[in-house]
């Protein structure tokens, strides 16, 4: 499960790639999943796993849990003041908002839906330590399918650069991995494993 080089990523013809110009990202990760037929697209893995791509291991859920505690002890998920964070959701061109297949601001967890079009969805988290963007995307090559998911990372404070310091080794070495070891295993178990 490969972290990929953003020239790579870029090379995807995506529309996050000007929707979210001017937005850094942080990393995008792949991981490739066989091709048991064509034409499937994420929204048809999405309603075949009932939206829930990824299944956090016992290790994450400790990770997570750890760190919504301490974000709730130290305030870091109220909602940042709005006045200074817009939501993404406002770049959505009238055109942006035919094409999704949800409507915007509906909530996935602790995120909440920007877009979703028949093979990317852009979800959106903004609290006190970041205004983050998870994409995810399925593009079909010859032989196979690739996942990809990607992370944008604006700051809202002096907090953000080092909050994400410390998470990224947790994120790179446990977490991104465990989840897209999982998005390949509903894959398996939603269209058969090769």
């Amino acid at each position: 499960m490969p972290q990929i080089s953003p020239q790579e990523f870029a090379r995807l013809p995506l529309r996050v790639h000007d929707f979210l110009a001017g937005v850094p990202l942080h990393d995008v990760w792949a991981v490739d999943l066989p091709r048991s037929r064509a034409g499937i697209s994420l929204d048809d893995f999405l309603r075949a796993t009932s939206s829930r791509l990824f299944t956090p291991s016992r290790v994450v859920r400790a990770l997570l849990n750890t760190r919504l505690f301490v974000g709730r002890l130290l305030g870091w998920d109220r909602e940042a003041n709005p006045a200074r964070t817009e939501t993404f959701a406002t770049r959505l061109t009238p055109s942006d908002r035919a094409k999704s297949l949800v409507p915007a601001g509906r909530r996935e967890g602790p995120f909440r839906v920007v877009y979703q079009l028949e093979n990317e969805q852009l979800l959106e988290l903004i609290n006190r330590t970041a205004h983050a963007a998870a994409l995810s995307a399925l593009v079909e090559t010859a032989n196979a399918y690739r996942f990809y998911f990607g992370i944008y990372v604006q700051n809202v404070s002096r907090l953000t650069p080092v909050y994400m310091a410390v998470i990224d080794p947790f994120r790179r070495l446990i977490v991104y991995p465990s989840l897209l070891r999982s998005v390949r295993a509903r894959w398996d178990q939603a269209f058969g494993a090769v």
